[in-house]
């Protein structure tokens, strides 16, 4: 085995360790001892364990619901997509439901929009982690693409929302409106987290402009952004005269400066700049190896 592979292999794993072990520590500290049900397999284990109250001293643990759930859908996707498809996610899924029982449950806080807020950043990081992975934690994920194979016609990205959002409609008959409300609050952040963990911490723009001292500007930029700037030639549809407009990935921290580039060599220059989800390349992230 390459050097470079062990070492994609190496990351692959230290990732799926710490977001499955972030994905249960925010579930055991602040989701269920505060009733915060968040779709999924593991809101569904959350809610079996508050029906079954009164059959179990404390209900069935939300880590073997969790574990049993999605036992048979794992195997079915082993027999419907191959081993190669869910491997990882095997393998993220035994170490969720283990990380769910080391790790007691316990409510640091009782106030539910600490545990929204906090409780949804770190299953944000710890999903970013994960998918950074290349791998889920089973669940209503990997429900959602065994669905669309055989209904090819729905897109996963319809059917998820909508398989955890009957998820949370049932917490409201068991822990009521006011805790199911503050767990849509714990899923948005945890989709804005887990998104900006995936496309890297550094935020990412875009820059167009179009001025007709494009020469300036672009010298100016490349001087003192120390990036690279591309120039595509295009045509004004009202004047039919052909316009060149400036291409440019910067960070974060660079869009005040290019505002200030633009405005320093020409004041009526049309500025766009708008965010990008990922930049892969010299200046910003890298190709793994397993992408090259």
């Amino acid at each position: 085995m390459r050097e470079s592979t062990k070492q994609d292999l190496l990351k692959t794993g230290i990732c799926i360790v710490a977001g499955t072990f972030l994905m249960a520590l925010s579930t055991n500290l602040f989701f269920t001892p505060t009733h915060l049900v968040t779709g999924g397999f593991t809101g569904l284990a959350i809610l079996i364990q508050a029906w079954t109250q009164g059959l179990l001293e404390g209900g069935v643990p939300v880590w073997l619901s969790n574990a049993v759930l999605n036992i048979p859908l794992l195997l079915f996707s082993i027999k419907i997509r191959g081993w190669n498809f869910i491997r990882r996610t095997l393998i993220a899924s035994v170490l969720y439901s283990l990380w769910l029982f080391l790790i007691p449950e316990y409510g640091l806080v009782q106030n539910l929009f600490l545990n929204s807020t906090i409780g949804g950043a770190i299953m944000g990081i710890g999903l970013g982690y994960v998918f950074l992975g290349k791998a889920t934690t089973g669940g209503t994920d990997t429900l959602a693409a065994l669905l669309q194979h055989y209904l090819p016609h729905l897109r996963t990205a319809t059917i998820l929302p909508a398989m955890d959002g009957i998820v949370v409609f049932l917490s409201i008959w068991v822990f009521g409106i006011e805790s199911s409300m503050f767990a849509v609050i714990s899923v948005v952040i945890s989709g804005i987290v887990s998104n900006r963990v995936i496309s890297g911490a550094r935020n990412a723009y875009v820059t167009y402009i179009i001025s007709d001292r494009y020469e300036e500007i672009s010298a100016e930029m490349m001087r003192e952004l120390n990036r690279g700037v591309t120039k595509i030639q295009g045509i004004g549809m009202y004047t039919n005269a052909e316009r060149p407009m400036l291409f440019c990935a910067i960070s974060d921290r660079q869009v005040p400066l290019v505002k200030e580039i633009v405005a320093r060599y020409d004041s009526s220059a049309f500025l766009i700049i708008t965010e990008a989800t990922e930049v892969r390349g010299e200046g910003f992230l890298r190709y793994t190896h397993e992408e090259v």
